[in-house]
């Protein structure tokens, strides 16, 4: 026990003054007897027994009340067990992902952990709140009561790392409460390892009641007929499979087309048949599951012819002009020496076929090329000098050519999970007619292939970026060489590497996800372009290319959506977005990832354990109750004892 004011405690001294006072009281008298009273002697001492009990026991009472109040006035306590980390700083991160709509015991899980905020965070209590999307640094309930009502759900994901960093950014010399709300959807242990050892950290993790949810995760033109476009749906099914699912295509918020689907798996894909025109609109779901990814937004323009030339000899360039027709291609084939550099420019794919030497010039109008958004596919002459082409492919990424091998070579293996072949195979093919190269590259690098040798190394393989792609074959495909020519992955390799991402009519960006966007424009030095809808407008980061515009969109818009994109009141381009479909699964709670941190069901839980544990024990109102009874104590010692 130690008091606030010790000082007091000398009064104690005081407690002398009644010791002196009863001691006066007791002293002794002589007695005299008279003759007429003797007969009260026995009366008297027994008188006189009582009188003196009652004067110890008054002596006692006054003793304890005056010591009682004494160290009242002194104010005593009990030390607080977390002293140490009374004066820490409070800092709330908050989950406002989309997984967080899924419905508790009380309501959605976002809504509920808003409210037990709003009602159980103390008034004076100075914190600073960190959302997916907004923070608030030092404030209080009050001033951030209206935000937190009007909090929405926000299209990035929930990640902790972000949060711990903008925590450690405040340097303090106080240590750091740091309260977690989520509900651990896709928390992985390398997140919560960002969490710092010394913050004194809880986590909060509001758990759906039920975590059935369907979603659309992508469309894809699945065919294009003369008048028609084929669309393909995906569509993802967490949960309970066995209910039939409404879906519902719009153009121009006009119902098209209506539909019922049931999942027999996780994964279904159903299509629609749409007139062959411009298509601005999106697709609808109706489940009881998360709202966020019921509608997947997207356009479809008229496709752009993709622009494609083949730098090599006309006699190895024949098979490509039967690939590239002209319903979909402009191709054209140029030697290295009649070649037009201005032309690069305006391509979307490039074949280097088969070229002895990449000169100097050529390959550094290449990388800005690839740069830009343009495809390189690259196939050796078996007269490539190692020394030439491995410093060229070093520009783009870790592949690096090895000796040239003499040894006939099947190719036996398709990478049906790489970018080049999604969409091309419904199923997955295991017998076919295996094409096979007389002398080939061996190869250094860690890119998966698409296509491997019978020995497992790689034929076709390529360097992905967010925008374009450089594919790189490991062995001249000539008929001397090969006879991939006349195999039936000829078609789908060459028609997939020649498209460019922007061109295949379907526009349905992510949120989020800050891949570049290219648009065919020309604009002078104070034009800039605007993506607007009815409910947001917003300027993107771009950058000016000739005649073409980078356009980076960071994390606008915020909500999904259909847009255009306009240079003034001149609309360009319609453009989609959609939320990212990562939180769709419920069942990816990780609660485990915080099972060695302190977890508690509540805000209020915290505050009250926060105030037990850093509030000292004050119980000098306890001596102020004894001082009282011993006051009345002393009042019915006088009226009762005799």
């Amino acid at each position: 026990m130690q008091f606030k004011h010790p000082e007091i405690l000398y009064f104690l001294f005081l407690l002398v003054i009644p010791i002196l006072v009863h001691l006066f009281q007791l002293r002794r008298f002589k007695k005299e007897y008279f003759t007429n009273v003797r007969f009260l002697k026995e009366l008297s001492i027994q008188t006189r027994k009582s009188s003196k009990i009652k004067k110890w026991l008054l002596l006692a009472t006054r003793l304890l009340l005056l010591t009682c109040l004494i160290i009242a006035f002194a104010q005593p306590f009990f030390k607080a067990k977390d002293t140490k980390n009374s004066s820490n700083e409070m800092y709330i991160v908050l989950d406002n992902s989309f997984s967080m709509q899924a419905k508790g015991q009380k309501g959605e899980l976002l809504k509920r952990a808003v409210q037990e905020l709003l009602e159980n965070t103390p008034e004076n209590q100075t914190f600073s709140l960190i959302t997916n999307s907004e923070t608030f640094w030092n404030t209080d309930i009050k001033s951030i009561r209206t935000e937190l009502q009007n909090l929405k759900y926000s299209a990035l994901p929930f990640q902790l790392e972000s949060a711990m960093a903008k925590i450690k950014s405040r340097k303090s010399a106080f240590n750091k409460d740091v309260v977690i709300i989520t509900d651990a959807v896709g928390l992985e242990s390398k997140q919560v390892k960002s969490v710092d050892s010394d913050f004194n950290t809880y986590f909060i993790i509001p758990e759906a009641e039920q975590k059935n949810n369907a979603s659309i995760d992508s469309v894809f033109i699945h065919q294009t007929l003369d008048d028609f476009y084929e669309i393909g749906l995906k569509l993802s099914a967490f949960g309970e499979k066995d209910k039939e699912l409404p879906v519902a295509l719009y153009n121009q918020n006009k119902l098209i087309a209506k539909t019922l689907t049931k999942f027999e798996t996780k994964d279904k894909t159903i299509y629609f048949t749409i007139p062959k025109k411009d298509f601005h609109g999106y697709v609808s779901i109706t489940d009881n599951g998360l709202e966020y990814d019921n509608n997947l937004y997207f356009s479809i323009s008229k496709p752009k012819k993709n622009n494609i030339i083949s730098i090599g000899t006309i006699e190895k360039s024949n098979f490509l002009s039967r690939i590239y027709t002209n319903d979909e291609f402009n191709f054209n084939n140029f030697a290295i020496e009649t070649l037009d550099y201005n032309a690069l420019e305006k391509q979307n794919t490039i074949v280097l076929n088969e070229l002895d030497e990449i000169p100097q010039a050529l390959q550094t109008t290449l990388k800005s090329f690839v740069e830009k958004g343009g495809n390189l596919v690259l196939i050796p002459s078996a007269k490539t000098s190692t020394a030439n082409i491995n410093p060229f492919l070093k520009i783009f990424g870790n592949i690096q050519f090895k000796s040239l091998e003499n040894k006939e070579k099947l190719v036996t293996k398709i990478n049906f999970n790489h970018p080049l072949f999604s969409d091309v195979f419904e199923n997955k093919i295991n017998n076919f007619q295996y094409p096979k190269t007389k002398t080939s590259f061996g190869i250094a690098g860690s890119n998966p292939a698409a296509l491997y040798y019978e020995d497992q190394t790689a034929f076709l393989t390529s360097i992905n970026n967010p925008i374009s792609s450089v594919y790189v074959f490991t062995a001249p495909i000539n008929g001397e060489n090969s006879n991939f020519q006349q195999s039936p992955l000829i078609v789908p390799v060459f028609y997939k590497m020649g498209i460019n991402n922007q061109n295949n009519g379907v526009n349905a960006l992510t949120i989020g996800n800050n891949n570049p966007f290219f648009i065919d424009a020309t604009l002078s030095k104070d034009e800039i372009l605007k993506v607007k809808n009815d409910a947001e407008t917003f300027i993107p980061v771009q950058q000016m290319l000739n005649d073409k515009v980078k356009l980076t969109f960071n994390d606008f818009p915020e909500q999904a959506g259909n847009f255009g994109i306009y240079n003034q009141k001149e609309r360009l381009q319609n453009i989609s977005f959609n939320y990212n479909r990562t939180e769709s699964d419920l069942a990816q709670a990780n609660e485990d990832a915080v099972s060695n941190y302190k977890t508690v069901d509540s805000i209020e839980t915290v505050f009250n354990t926060l105030q037990t544990d850093r509030t000292d024990n004050q119980i000098w109102k306890w001596f102020v109750i004894f001082a009282l009874l011993f006051l009345v104590t002393e009042m019915a010692i006088i009226r009762f004892v005799k």
